[in-house]
């Protein structure tokens, strides 16, 4: 079922729910949208009720006409669908947002799964990802193929894997990464919505892992970059009782392995 959620003040986010049972909801990460959940969904379908949404800038959602505060808008959706309580997931910068909700509304949350994730306030050491100047060097010269390829370079296929070896699956889903990604560039949403965050979580999650007493599973691709996976260690061992599992794939892995990863959330 299709759901078109009011942000006031922003415009229409667009929501997804299916299936029945107990709710999950996904938050993508920030160079896909919510159909990087699909595959994911469609398997867990027969026993839960399945929710994933396109944020504001993103996908089949309105344009981002300025500063979104990510964790009010998961807020919104889950309110708007009636969900009082659920499992929450979230990829990436995804998962960062879904882990601020929960320490703002740590009874709704059931439990709590992180992929590929850092906690609001950690910074990473050492060098950026050597694509990532050429990419906004070609964002900048307004060349959107181009920086759009670069962005599925550094965040899809990751530091060690060449994109002509992956299995024909794979191959889909990176083509799939591709039409979502390509919205996000030419819409600019990073830099209308989150170059400059709107009122973020203080303190931020960085310094409160030790409150969380939610179940938390942390899903770290071994195919991310080195910095990503040091942050999935801070947080397994940061936040009490939480399950750190490696997974192969790289920085948006249920994308690439949806069976996988439902098997993984069955567990919950």
């Amino acid at each position: 079922m299709n759901h078109a959620i009011d942000l006031p003040g922003h415009g229409r986010i667009h929501a997804e729910s299916d299936g029945n049972g107990p709710a999950i909801v996904f938050v993508h990460a920030d160079f896909v949208d919510g159909r990087m959940w699909d595959g994911v969904r469609a398997r867990l379908a027969a026993r839960y009720r399945t929710v994933a949404y396109d944020k504001l800038g993103y996908g089949r959602s309105d344009p981002a006409t300025g500063p979104v505060v990510r964790r009010r808008e998961l807020a919104a959706v889950v309110d708007a669908l009636g969900l009082s309580s659920f499992h929450l997931v979230g990829c990436s910068n995804g998962g960062q947002q879904a882990l601020d909700f929960t320490l703002e509304h740590p009874a709704r949350v059931r439990s709590l799964s992180l992929v590929n994730a850092s906690p609001s306030g950690w910074q990473p050491q050492g060098d950026m990802p050597p694509l990532l100047m050429e990419m906004f060097a070609a964002v900048q010269a307004g060349d959107a193929a181009a920086a759009s390829e670069l962005q599925l370079r550094i965040w899809f296929d990751g530091p060690e894997r060449d994109k002509a070896r992956f299995s024909p699956a794979i191959q889909e889903a990176r083509a799939l990464a591709s039409v979502m990604n390509r919205i996000y560039v030419e819409r600019g949403t990073f830099f209308l919505a989150d170059a400059q965050p709107l009122d973020p979580l203080s303190p931020p999650a960085l310094s409160r892992l030790a409150e969380l007493q939610v179940p938390t599973l942390v899903i770290d691709g071994r195919g991310d970059w080195s910095e990503n996976r040091r942050a999935s260690r801070l947080l397994a061992e940061g936040i009490p009782g939480a399950r750190r599992i490696e997974v192969e794939g790289g920085h948006v892995a249920p994308l690439e392995d949806p069976s996988g990863f439902a098997a993984l959330l069955e567990r919950i």
